[in-house]
């Protein structure tokens, strides 16, 4: 038996039991783990376990289990930190899927190589997330109560003959079973492969793990002892995982986590702060306060940041400022601000990022009346690149501006301010802290986040076209002032020709479909945005309004006909007067 407890607060504790044996076969093919991270990771992709059983009738099933297993406990703590379980879990099985499959076919020359069923789980913040197929078997023990968490796949045959329907290694696409289940703590994960759950009932199991108490590795044996005794014909692996904490954070822990660095005070040029020369202060507001700053080691400057005193005491807005610079270090793009790592532990709340020295957006638009449709495109194609960076870690950055975007001396476009940030990753661990729903600007945020539907990637694409439209025409698309559900339904889109005459039809017509107040009816892709305003899309070539005389000649020479007849006749009144 091992307890695993962790070393931060909020993450899971865990207590686990395990035992394998062959049974009356000639080798073991099952395969089992669980993995506790480092204490940094514990919280953001928490404790992942699996188990797996090759079938038998494959060439290297032990293989096949083994790989399998050993992968995705290695593979998922690979993933980013900000991706949402189900994603990591998702990309890593797939992966695993396929090289199990080309493995077969190349070593193999067939589908039956290596082939494995396979159980996972990864315990994250009061919740279990759970990947399967075959028929391994997870089940939980909750109040006196055992509830098989995934479902067999097999097609019976007869009642003493059955096949799998599903399991890894057989096809190059396969589709992997996922739930999450709210967990509580004293529930115990059963982890069983068909050997043992085939030749066990409950209320053996409950008795079993209930009569050994904190002896799981001895309650595992004896289960697959059991199911021996039985009758079992197979394999025979047990692996017990009970939970002693689910991982949700108290708010006084939380806090106190949150407020382990004081909030620096206001800084003065000349003065020396945590190894930095503040030269002059950038920018200051009643959320925080800006600071150019001299970096004495790399003679570089740098843009230090620190929060206002006025939230001292406050929870939300802390987590939020902790929250940026956790983002900042994670991206990787030359179109977005990068941030710096301290050169020593910080003694105050702050965090350090390069200096961008240029003129924002806002300040670009306010100087470019009617900018050449070609210059427009190149900065979108920037900004789209940071944007981009974001999505591909499952992150929304949620207050794309003007004012957060700024063009440096080079034509180089980088994105700042992270704070308004949504990460999958983070969503899922459960704050006992309420954060603000709506943290981007009004003209800018998409209208569904007034709606209280969750954003998505094509939020960020609502943003990116507002500003595209007010680049192209100096205007916003809807206007000013929308803060509420009434002012969404009188939401009337002015089309970007009426701002700009000589906007191409084509363009105006994307322009258009960006900032759609449905996001159904918007671009899924910025690539497919871009592309639009960069060549003629002959969706939009008649969303412009023609001249009557391209659009019907004969109307408009009869209208002609028509204005020059009574023209003739006002004429003939007035002379005959």
């Amino acid at each position: 038996m091992r307890k695993l407890i962790d070393h931060m607060a909020g993450g899971p504790h865990i207590t686990i039991g395990q035992f394998s044996c062959k049974g009356v076969k000639a080798h073991n093919d099952d395969s089992y783990g669980v993995v506790l991270p480092e204490p940094s990771l514990l919280q953001t992709k928490g404790i992942a376990m699996a188990i797996a059983d090759g079938m038998s009738s494959s060439e290297a099933a032990k293989e096949a289990s083994e790989s399998c297993v050993k992968s995705f406990l290695q593979d998922y703590y690979c993933t980013h930190e900000s991706w949402s379980v189900k994603k990591s879990a998702a990309t890593v099985l797939g992966a695993i899927n396929q090289w199990l499959y080309r493995q077969g076919q190349v070593q193999y020359l067939s589908n039956r190589g290596m082939v494995t069923t396979f159980s996972g789980a990864v315990l994250k913040a009061g919740l279990v997330h759970l990947f399967h197929a075959g028929d391994s078997r997870i089940s939980l023990l909750h109040e006196g109560t055992i509830e098989p968490l995934t479902s067999d796949h097999q097609i019976k045959v007869s009642t003493s003959q059955s096949y799998l329907s599903r399991a890894f290694g057989i096809e190059p696409d396969l589709d992997v079973d996922y739930r999450s289940v709210a967990v509580a703590a004293g529930d115990v994960l059963i982890f069983t492969t068909d050997g043992v759950h085939e030749h066990i009932a409950s209320p053996a199991l409950k008795s079993i793990i209930a009569a050994n108490g904190d002896n799981l590795d001895d309650a595992a044996k004896e289960i697959a002892d059991h199911a021996r005794a039985n009758g079992s014909q197979d394999n025979l692996t047990c692996q017990l995982v009970r939970i002693d904490h689910a991982g949700e954070a108290d708010k006084d822990s939380y806090f106190k986590q949150l407020t382990a660095l004081p909030f620096p005070p206001d800084l003065n040029p000349g003065q020396v702060f945590e190894g930095y020369r503040i030269e002059r202060e950038l920018y200051a507001s009643k959320r925080s306060q800006v600071y150019l700053a001299f970096d004495p080691q790399t003679s570089t400057r740098v843009v230090i940041k620190t929060p206002s005193v006025n939230f001292e005491d406050d929870a939300a807005y802390i987590e939020l400022f902790t929250r940026e610079e956790w983002i900042g270090r994670r991206i990787h793009s030359p179109n977005v601000a990068r941030v710096i790592e301290p050169k020593s532990a910080r003694k105050t709340l702050y965090y350090v990022t390069e200096y961008v020295e240029g003129q924002t957006l806002r300040e670009w638009i306010d100087a470019h009346e009617e900018p050449p449709l070609v210059e427009v495109r190149g900065i979108l194609d920037q900004i789209a690149s940071g944007l981009r960076a974001f999505h591909r870690r499952d992150m929304i950055h949620q207050d794309l501006k003007p004012e957060n975007i700024v063009i440096d001396r080079n034509d180089t476009v980088k994105i700042l301010d992270f704070g308004s940030t949504r990460v999958a990753g983070l969503e899922e661990i459960a704050a006992p802290i309420d954060l603000p729903e709506l943290l981007g600007s009004l003209d800018y945020t998409a209208p569904e986040y007034h709606l209280g539907v969750k954003p998505s990637k094509l939020s960020d694409i609502y943003s990116l076209g507002v500003i595209a439209y007010e680049m192209h025409t100096g205007a916003l698309p809807y206007g000013r002032g929308f803060a509420s559900r009434r002012d969404l339904k009188k939401l009337q889109l002015t089309p970007a020709h009426e701002h700009r005459a000589s906007l191409p039809a084509w363009v105006s017509g994307a322009l258009g479909k960006a900032v759609q107040r449905d996001p159904g009816k918007r671009y899924e892709l910025l690539s497919a945005f871009l592309a639009d305003l960069t060549r003629p899309n002959p969706e939009f070539e008649d969303t412009v309004p023609h001249a009557l005389l391209e659009r019907n000649p004969l109307g408009f020479w009869r209208t002609a006909a028509l204005i020059m007849g009574l023209l003739n006749l006002v004429l003939i009144v007035l002379l005959a007067r």
